[in-house]
C-alpha cells in the first residue's frame, strides 16, 4: 500500500492514496489551518471507523442476516501531551435491519475488533477500545 503526502499551504495537505483519491486535510485556524479538511487525527478515526464498519456489514452478510444500515459513532480521547495519541476509543454502532440477533450482531463486531480490522487492532496497541450496540428493527 502506498500513499503521497503534498504540502499545499500553511498546514494544509493532500493526501492521495495508492487507489487514486484524494483529500484534503488542515489545521483549525489557531493552528494556522483555514479548516479546509479534516485533521490529520480525525482521518485516523474515519478509518478506522470505516474498517470496523467494513467488517461488521461484511460478515452480517456472509451469514445472510438481512442488514440495511449500520452506523458507527466513535467518541475518542487522547492524551494531553505530546505525542498525543489516543488513550480512549469507543465505538457504538447502530445496526438496523430486519430480524437482526443480538448475538449475531455482538460476534460480527467482536470479529472485527479481535481478528479482521487492522486499523482498531493497531489502535489498541495505544489505546483502551470499546464496543457497543444497538439494533433499530425495521
Amino acid at each position: 500500500m502506498k500513499a503521497r503526502i503534498k504540502w499545499v499551504e500553511a498546514v494544509s495537505f493532500l493526501g492521495e492514496t495508492g487507489s487514486g483519491h484524494a483529500v484534503l486535510m488542515d489545521g483549525p485556524p489557531e493552528g494556522g489551518g483555514r479548516n479546509l479538511g479534516p485533521r490529520p487525527m480525525e482521518m485516523v478515526l474515519l478509518g478506522t471507523g470505516g474498517c470496523t464498519t467494513y467488517d461488521v456489514i461484511h460478515i452480517l452478510k456472509k451469514g445472510r442476516a438481512d442488514v440495511r444500515d449500520c452506523v458507527v459513532e466513535i467518541d475518542s480521547e487522547r492524551a494531553d501531551s505530546d505525542p498525543k495519541v489516543f488513550t480512549k476509543i469507543h465505538f457504538h454502532f447502530i445496526v438496523t435491519g430486519k430480524g437482526l440477533k443480538p448475538e449475531v450482531v455482538k460476534r460480527a463486531i467482536d470479529l472485527s475488533a479481535e481478528k479482521y480490522c487492522s486499523a482498531s487492532i493497531m489502535l489498541g496497541k495505544m489505546a483502551d477500545i470499546t464496543h457497543d450496540f444497538e439494533i433499530v428493527e425495521i
